[in-house]
């Protein structure tokens, strides 16, 4: 996280409008509460309105499977520093089985031991997204092995939607909230996630 404080405050119930209220209070309803980047988000509600329904795409109908999602997502977080997004979906990849060895090596990426191929060449995929805006030929050919068209394009608007999200997140100074877990404690240096 690279602000201690936000640049835009998020939200309160009075602010909200016919577009933002009934996204934010399907929110809480599904979480029981409701996340700080959906409170700021909603200081634009047309966009938190249209963003949404991508976003929705990308976490729960995309045709990847949790956990390969999540390790993507995860991994994105990480190369764009950005300590919310990690924090976030920390919790979300361990319902989905990434295990919390495989969430530490996650930092070190896809020259990490352990990983199995088909993990290593999802992260690659993601490093060179969020690096080069372009996946290798190299690296294409290794995914669609195993990777139906469907999936490799969800492959690439995971790791896209999570690079505008990390980008928005770091921008607007969005703040983890004190109910959600830094793991692993190493990375969040003094409460802050490495730039």
């Amino acid at each position: 996280m690279r602000l201690d404080q936000p640049r835009i405050e998020p939200t309160t119930p009075e602010d909200w409008n016919d577009d933002s209220r009934p996204i934010l209070q399907a929110v809480e309803q599904n979480n029981g509460f409701i996340h700080n980047i959906f409170l700021t988000l909603a200081r634009h509600p047309k966009l938190l309105k249209r963003w949404s329904v991508f976003g929705n795409h990308v976490l729960g109908g995309s045709t990847l499977p949790a956990r390969e999602r999540e390790l993507l997502i995860l991994r994105t977080g990480y190369l764009c520093g950005s300590g919310y997004e990690w924090a976030q979906h920390v919790a979300i990849a361990r319902r989905s089985a990434v295990t919390d060895d495989e969430i530490r090596r996650l930092a070190a990426g896809p020259t990490a031991g352990e990983w199995s191929a088909d993990d290593r060449v999802l992260l690659e995929a993601a490093d060179e997204l969020v690096s080069d805006t372009f996946i290798s030929g190299p690296t294409w050919s290794s995914l669609a092995q195993r990777w139906n068209e469907q999936q490799l394009m969800d492959i690439v608007f995971t790791v896209g939607q999570y690079v505008l999200v990390s980008m928005a997140l770091n921008s607007f100074g969005v703040q983890i909230e004190d109910r959600v877990e830094r793991f692993p404690p190493e990375l969040f240096v003094d409460g802050q996630f490495p730039s």
